[in-house]
């Protein structure tokens, strides 16, 4: 018996939340026994550009050469600047995947799969992240695994990132999930695509991030390198910072004497250059957390950090239903920044996480169960 488990995920080196659950999907699996590798599924990008728009040319033949001149430096100047550290912050997630978790020293594409990939592994896992995401994915099939024998299918807390599948992308999805072998889904909204096409009840499991314990997350948190110990706000946006957001981080750190850390933005650069190690870090540190992040809401549960939901500025739909599964199943909807007061500290800085444990348990037992049924 092989006894080696391969892992399909979303790949690459520049999210925080992937490769965190990656590294924790591989590490819950690994305590049943198999060796683990994730497959590196390699997606072609749409490099295409937009085209500009009149508004924009209106504008260039308006402006004197002096300030599209400056407007081009600004520009160059800016772009060169970022992609530099967004170089820098690849190597630093690159450093943390080669040495935590375990990838096949081969890449897979829907055109070019290892004639003996499935005698290789005795599962394949998908999960968990938006790996069935159709905005992003498309209708790619290998994250539907459909290059294994049936058998060897299972789905762990995959996400589909939205709560409805757009119409071109129905007939294939439904065939895909009829063959999945195991169902399972990361959000109640996963769970009822999954039962709209396919008529299967799928279980609501966990994240895996959440069934590794706090102090094994402690175990690889780091320090940021020439960070102080000054009290701090920590920030981490995935979507567009709005006004309204901008005010309530300057409200909140004023009123409280606490320095602003951003995670996500490059002007402060020794923080954006900041690993996923870091990452657990500063949210474990911080005296609060705002974040419109469902990883970020994962970690601040997980290590007990006071934190404020905000929803996602995305033009993409329904982009928060996974934050929002992730709040009601620990009681934790008055996190979210309708619901508070931020004007109150007793209220902001001060959480309740005392059911926490509780709720915690019945879903590892939840997702235990599953895993020893679907990894016989």
């Amino acid at each position: 018996m092989l006894d080696k488990v391969g892992i399909v995920t979303l790949n690459g080196y520049v999210n925080y939340g992937n490769r965190l659950q990656n590294y924790a999907l591989q590490e819950v699996i690994k305590a049943y026994g198999y060796s683990v590798e994730t497959v590196w599924v390699e997606i072609k990008r749409n490099n295409s550009k937009d085209i500009p728009t009149l508004v924009k040319v209106k504008n260039i033949f308006l402006s004197s050469p002096k300030t599209n001149f400056a407007r081009i430096q600004s520009k160059v100047i800016g772009k060169l600047y970022k992609n530099d550290l967004d170089k820098k912050r690849q190597n630093i997630f690159r450093d943390f995947s080669n040495k935590y978790i375990s990838e096949t020293p081969y890449k897979i594409s829907e055109n070019n799969i290892p004639e003996n990939l499935d005698d290789e592994f005795n599962y394949f896992v998908v999960g968990s992240d938006q790996v069935w995401n159709p905005i992003f994915r498309k209708d790619n099939p290998l994250y539907f695994l459909q290059f294994a024998s049936k058998h060897k299918r299972i789905s762990y807390a995959p996400s589909f990132g939205i709560s409805f599948i757009p119409d071109e992308y129905k007939n294939k999805y439904t065939q895909w999930l009829n063959e999945m072998e195991i169902l399972s889904a990361r959000e109640e909204a996963g769970a009822l695509i999954i039962k709209e096409l396919t008529d299967k009840e799928a279980p609501v499991l966990v994240d895996p991030t959440l069934l590794l314990t706090r102090e094994e997350w402690l175990n690889i948190a780091k320090k940021p390198e020439a960070f102080t110990d000054q009290k701090y706000l920590l920030t981490y946006f995935l979507g567009n910072i709005d006004k309204n957001k901008k005010k309530i981080v300057k409200e909140i750190s004023e009123n409280n004497n606490l320095k602003v850390v951003n995670l996500a933005q490059a002007q402060e650069r020794e923080i954006y250059l900041s690993g996923p190690r870091e990452f657990v870090y500063l949210i474990d540190n911080a005296d609060l957390f705002i974040t419109d992040s469902f990883h970020g809401a994962v970690f601040s549960i997980l290590l007990e950090t006071p934190f404020v939901i905000t929803d996602r500025n995305s033009r993409f739909p329904s982009m928060n239903s996974r934050i929002e599964t992730l709040l009601s199943k620990f009681n934790l909807v008055n996190r979210h920044i309708s619901n508070i007061n931020i004007s109150d500290n007793n209220n902001l800085f001060t959480m309740d996480f005392s059911n926490v444990p509780g709720i915690l348990e019945k879903e590892k037992e939840k997702s235990k169960q599953y895993l020893s049924k679907a990894l016989v």
